[in-house]
Formats: C-alpha cells, sequence, structure tokens
C-alpha cells in the first residue's frame, strides 16, 4: 500500500514539476498540480470526483467560439498563378 501511495505522489510531483516548468515558475502550486493531474489520461479518471482548491480550471475555448479563418490559396497556388498571368500577357 505504501508502494503505491509513493509511486502516486512521485508521479503527480513530477508531473506538477513539468507544468512548473512549462509555466517558467520554480514552485509548485495547486494549479500545476491540477494540470499535471487532468492532462494525464490515467490520473483524470483515478481523480474524476476531486477538487483542488485554487487549482482553476483547464485552459478550453470551445471552437464555435473561435474566429473563422479565411483560407488563402497556398504558395505554391500563387506561384502558379503568376505564371499563367504572364504566359497570358505574354501570349504564349
Amino acid at each position: 500500500m505504501a508502494a503505491v501511495l509513493e509511486y502516486l505522489c512521485a508521479e503527480i510531483l513530477e508531473l506538477a514539476g513539468n507544468a512548473a516548468r512549462d509555466n517558467k515558475k520554480g514552485r509548485v502550486t495547486p494549479r500545476h498540480i491540477l494540470l499535471a493531474i487532468r492532462n494525464d489520461e490515467e490520473l483524470n479518471v483515478l481523480f474524476d470526483d476531486v477538487v483542488i482548491p485554487s487549482g482553476g480550471v483547464l485552459p478550453n475555448i470551445h471552437a464555435i467560439l473561435l474566429p473563422k479563418r479565411t483560407t488563402q490559396p497556398s504558395t505554391a497556388s500563387q506561384s502558379q498563378a503568376n505564371e499563367l498571368s504572364t504566359e497570358e500577357n505574354t501570349g504564349a
């Protein structure tokens, strides 16, 4: 039992340390622990009903709320279009 708890603590602290380093912080906060747990598939299942005080929520923006992208022709298509217009202008 003690080995299992030790493994879980080591796993969570390693992932939380990685999250802190990604955010350029030197100290692990509850936010980093939450990010570590929620971004790991197995830990997320284990801690599904757990609320971490001062942890916040995962950053997520629903796709429908994002601005629509306007598709611009790729550079290859643009160069082909330029070549075609040049050929039409020269009469080739």
